[in-house]
């Protein structure tokens, strides 16, 4: 296996294990889950409790392809969507002056304290570009595969025989 394709498998398994690990305490605790959607004030209400809920498993589920190496074109898409919206949700809480509690890896309201919204837009950042990158490069390699075995129609030329 050359170089690169060992460090893609290797960003692609702790972007899946990342999203795995970030899901567990969303899912164990939705409640406090939802608090913390809550604090961004971007949702409706009405969709808080929902999305606390679907979130939390469509992370687990794609994570769990991305490190199996199944579906791994559409688990991409998803994290990277999920993590742009995440990115653009902080950038829009900073700008408002807000220092809330992102609920990304852990749903205990103690880390407030310690983090801060800076750092968790950097490390969006850091995630999403990797993310990008592993897209860009999922879809790259298959096109490639695609016009590898492309079968190309072969053309006869059909001439009439005189008799």
């Amino acid at each position: 296996m050359k170089i690169k394709k060992k460090i893609i498998l290797g960003m692609r398994i702790a972007m899946g294990m990342n999203f795995v690990y970030a899901s567990i305490d969303k899912i164990l605790h939705p409640a406090a889950f939802a608090e913390a959607i809550f604090n961004y004030q971007i949702l409706p209400n009405q969709l808080i409790n929902i999305t606390a809920i679907i979130l939390p498993c469509l992370e687990l589920c794609a994570g769990i392809c991305l490190i199996i190496g199944k579906w791994v074109p559409g688990s991409l898409f998803i994290i990277n969507f999920l993590l742009l919206i995440f990115l653009c949700a902080l950038a829009f809480n900073l700008a408002r002056g807000l220092n809330i509690h992102c609920g990304c890896f852990s749903t205990s309201v103690q880390t407030i304290e310690g983090s801060s919204m800076v750092w968790t837009v950097l490390r969006g950042c850091i995630f999403f570009a990797a993310a990008v990158f592993l897209l860009f490069n999922c879809y790259s390699e298959h096109l490639r595969s695609l016009r590898e075995n492309c079968v190309k129609p072969e053309i006869r030329v059909q001439t009439a025989s005189l008799k």
